[in-house]
């Protein structure tokens, strides 16, 4: 069977929009050839949509523009992800649904089974879970639709033990399909697409038939997905695969043998620049901004915010402000202005040494006889957090913060100060990682100057400070993080993975403490398993020690 695989960016909420983008994929791939048009989960709606669900129209708008796109579809059906109203008078109000499309109408409902509601999904509060997966007959053939999580089943996840044994894949074998279709809106971190094509290639091998897996791609807020549509044939052997991070639309014969040598692996520091790129495009295009800016330090993170920002969204839409105070190192300012050279966006310099002076006098009457602390440091982050916003609202600019994860764990970061922005582009990127996609940045020429990658890193509050006065050696810092933040190890777990207690419990402190500010943070784009934000739901206040 030749199918179409839409792999296509819609935009939440977007309907009159994600409704022409689908029908112009529908136009190409029934041009192209195509016997069945496929289109991934709540391709109608985009995901996840979240509580819009729950806005007194937004379902029954879905319906129409579902029913107006059906009405175009001809000959050759179309399978379309939706949400659907639930009107059986029981459950949760809605169903995360594929409608089967052919010659006008809608002429079959299929309903996902298995509903994700651990990190960052929360399907359990929206949708009621269908108890076995929709075989559509098409043609003489017998179609067997699941949706997203309903061949995570494999017992390589364990999420798997969620569902008390349910297993649609498996439900499908006993029914004899001639294939399998997976619509899927499944947000990318590591590693995550060999986990799919492992469970892709299990299901053909089990159904022993053609399994076609097509998943989104684009930014929405802070998840980024991938696409990596893929189709099986009934040996599990890969027929094809299509892009990462880009649209595509590819017709695919089921019958047609499996290519004989695998394309290379992508580099894991190039997945994660082209993540983050289309990230930042996406959440900043689709919420109406056109241009950037980065309050640039000369240090290695606003360094990397940069680059990713001038290749989403153009050199031309990027500027980079140097905001040095009376304590400001030459050569960081020297950076900040070789680095805005290389990539040729435009450069501004704001000195705050004034406004600083400014602030401290208005505050000296009140602070009269007590010492100077993190208090006049964090003046002037803050300094800096006003005027990179006074930009942002003059020139229509979306800020970007720069921190990155190992200081968003630990509260190295000052609230209404360098966390001022709209979205914080690297908050799940460790520093070790920050210095290795620094150089992978620079491995043909460099873009990066090669002293801020060298140089010790440090936020500049006070002379001669170093981030090593405040913190353990990076290296150290994130295995630390790693195992108290994304695997939930324990105190006692880390110490006795050899780390120092005493470094173990200051960190881990750090890490409880600052839930507070991580809570005022600007979103930040996930890229590992487990990030800060919607997926990582710890009370601000709290007492436990583990």
């Amino acid at each position: 069977m030749r199918l179409g695989l839409a792999q296509y960016n819609p935009t939440v909420g977007d309907l009159a929009g994600n409704r022409r983008k689908i029908l112009a994929a529908y136009s190409d791939l029934a041009a192209r050839g195509a016997e069945l048009v496929v289109f991934p989960e709540l391709a109608v709606c985009g995901y996840p949509p979240r509580d819009l669900l729950f806005k007194r129209r937004f379902v029954s708008d879905c319906a129409e523009s579902l029913a107006a796109i059906a009405a175009e579809v001809g000959e050759v059906p179309a399978l379309i992800g939706t949400v659907e109203a639930n009107t059986s008078g029981s459950g949760r109000p809605f169903y995360n649904s594929a409608a089967f499309c052919h010659r006008g109408r809608v002429v079959a409902m299929a309903r996902k089974c298995l509903l994700p509601t651990y990190d960052v999904f929360d399907e359990d509060r929206y949708f009621e879970p269908a108890t076995q997966p929709t075989v559509v007959e098409h043609n003489g053939r017998r179609i067997g639709i699941t949706i997203c999580e309903d061949i995570w089943t494999h017992p390589m996840i364990s999420t798997r033990r969620l569902y008390h044994g349910l297993d649609p894949v498996k439900q499908l074998a006993t029914q004899k399909c001639d294939l399998m279709l997976n619509l899927s809106a499944s947000p990318w971190h590591h590693d995550k697409d060999n986990v799919r094509e492992t469970l892709v290639a299990d299901s053909a091998r089990l159904l022993g038939c053609p399994v076609a897996y097509v998943n989104v791609i684009g930014g929405n807020d802070e998840l980024i997905f991938d696409g990596r549509s893929l189709v099986c044939n009934a040996q599990g052997a890969v027929l094809a695969r299509l892009p990462a991070f880009r649209e595509a639309f590819e017709v695919v014969d089921t019958a047609a043998p499996a290519p004989s040598a695998a394309p290379a692996a992508p580099h894991e520091l190039a997945d994660t620049f082209d993540a983050l790129v289309l990230g930042v495009r996406d959440y900043a295009h689709k919420s109406g901004f056109k241009r950037a800016l980065i309050a640039l330090s000369g240090g290695i993170d606003s360094a990397i915010v940069a680059v990713i920002a001038t290749a989403a969204l153009g050199k031309e839409n990027v500027t980079g402000v140097s905001l040095p105070s009376s304590i400001s190192s030459q050569h960081s300012r020297d950076d900040a202005r070789i680095l805005a050279e290389n990539l040729g966006i435009r450069f501004e310099t704001i000195a705050i040494a004034s406004a600083v002076a400014a602030t401290e006098a208005s505050l000296g009457p009140i602070f009269t006889g007590l010492k100077p602390d993190v208090t006049e440091e964090n003046i002037q982050a803050r300094t800096r957090g006003v005027l990179m916003m006074a930009l942002s609202n003059k020139f229509s600019s979306l800020l970007l913060t720069t921190g990155n994860k190992s200081e968003m764990a630990v509260g190295y970061c000052t609230l209404y100060g360098d966390m001022a922005g709209g979205l914080a582009v690297i908050s799940d990127v460790f520093k070790t990682q920050v210095y290795a996609l620094s150089r992978w940045i620079n491995r043909d020429r460099e873009i990066i100057p090669v002293s801020t990658i060298e140089k010790p890193p440090s936020a500049e509050l006070r002379p001669g400070q170093v981030d090593q006065d405040s913190l353990p050696p990076y290296d150290q810092l994130d295995a630390i993080l790693h195992g108290y933040v994304e695997e939930g190890l324990s105190r006692r777990d880390l110490v006795a993975k050899g780390f120092p207690e005493a470094v173990v419990n200051d960190v881990v402190r750090k890490v409880d403490l600052n839930e507070y500010k991580r809570k005022q943070a600007a979103p930040g784009l996930k890229i590992t398993p487990l990030a800060f934000g919607v997926g990582r739901r710890i009370p601000i206040v709290q007492k436990y020690v583990s």
